[in-house]
């Protein structure tokens, strides 16, 4: 029996690498992008390397893509054994984490190498922040303070999104948030025009929860991924990097007029400080511990940070 135990604490359904271990998957993958392309990509707080791109995300591309033509293969030879005459189905993939553990960044990275190689050139992102109700009605639930955690999200509306695009629909709307209004914007949508592969960023896109009728829900937002991506860090960092890209754009876009968080702008950094670690504290770790961390297990692919947001170790799921 003890031995029992023993080997199951010892086992996990994920292939653990080291950054060394992993940046040798990279093979002979080509590195299309240039200084200048990644300034593009940064997000506000983080800086990624030209080298993290080459010993983490090129990896990675080359992984997906390998993915990404088995499937489409395998869609083909389901059309052909159903005489159905073969149509493009998106490959989706999903990308949780915390807020300011660099999601966007790494979304917007991987899109970009993605784009490069031959058999999937068009590659959209589209962020869960969209399916947000707007203030309005968030406000007559009651859940303002409860935004970004799951009941904050319109999930049928998010769930219709997605069973459209994998459907094959020519022409798929999704609404626009904007962070400087902090609310959904009227009347502006995106539109998703059959891309060979869809990228979906967000909190909790992994996320497996009751409906608000307290009924089970029987499809999740995941149950259309073809692979997901969860990128984690120890939450003190985490906490570090939130506190950092308040002070940025405290300096930024809260001084924006029309910025929702304009009253921020001229606090001190003492103050500044104190009031970004209590937000921290009261919505954003609160959601972190309760509603993302829980969902890490089941991504295909976890991305661990240490300092700096530098990649320490792939976690690849092997079952």
């Amino acid at each position: 029996m003890q031995n029992q135990a023993q080997a199951s604490e010892r086992f996990s359904p994920f292939l653990t690498l080291s950054r060394e271990e992993w940046s040798r998957l990279r093979d002979s993958t080509p590195l299309l992008l240039s200084e200048d392309d990644l300034a593009q990509l940064h997000g506000l707080n983080e800086r990624v390397s030209l080298e993290e791109v080459e010993e983490v995300y090129l990896p990675l591309s080359r992984l997906l893509n390998l993915y990404v033509a088995a499937t489409q293969s395998l869609y083909e030879a389901t059309h052909a054994f159903l005489g159905h005459q073969s149509r493009k189905v998106p490959y989706i993939i999903g990308i949780a984490g915390s807020v300011a553990v660099g999601k966007s960044t790494t979304a917007r990275i991987i899109q970009a190498l993605l784009s490069r190689w031959p058999n999937h050139p068009k590659v959209d992102l589209v962020t869960t922040d969209g399916f947000l109700y707007p203030n309005a009605e968030l406000e007559r639930r009651g859940l303002m303070q409860r935004k970004g955690f799951p009941e904050s999200y319109d999930t049928r509306r998010l769930i219709r999104f997605l069973a459209d695009i994998k459907s094959g629909k020519p022409r798929v709307e999704a609404p626009v948030y904007s962070h400087i209004e902090y609310d959904i914007v009227r009347g502006e949508r995106i539109v998703v025009e059959q891309p060979d592969i869809l990228i979906l960023e967000g909190l909790n896109v992994l996320q497996t929860r009751m409906a608000s009728s307290g009924r089970p829900m029987t499809i999740f937002v995941s149950d259309f991924f073809d692979f997901s991506i969860y990128v984690d860090a120890p939450e003190d960092l985490i906490r570090g990097w939130y506190i950092d890209r308040f002070l940025k754009l405290r300096e930024t876009a809260f001084r924006d007029p029309k910025s929702y968080f304009r009253r921020y702008a001229d606090l001190s950094d003492e103050e500044a400080v104190a009031t970004a670690s209590r937000i921290w504290e009261e919505i954003n770790a609160k959601n972190l511990r309760e509603n993302i961390a829980p969902t890490k297990s089941r991504a295909d692919l976890i991305l661990a940070k240490g300092a700096h947001h530098r990649v320490q170790e792939v976690h690849l799921r092997k079952i």
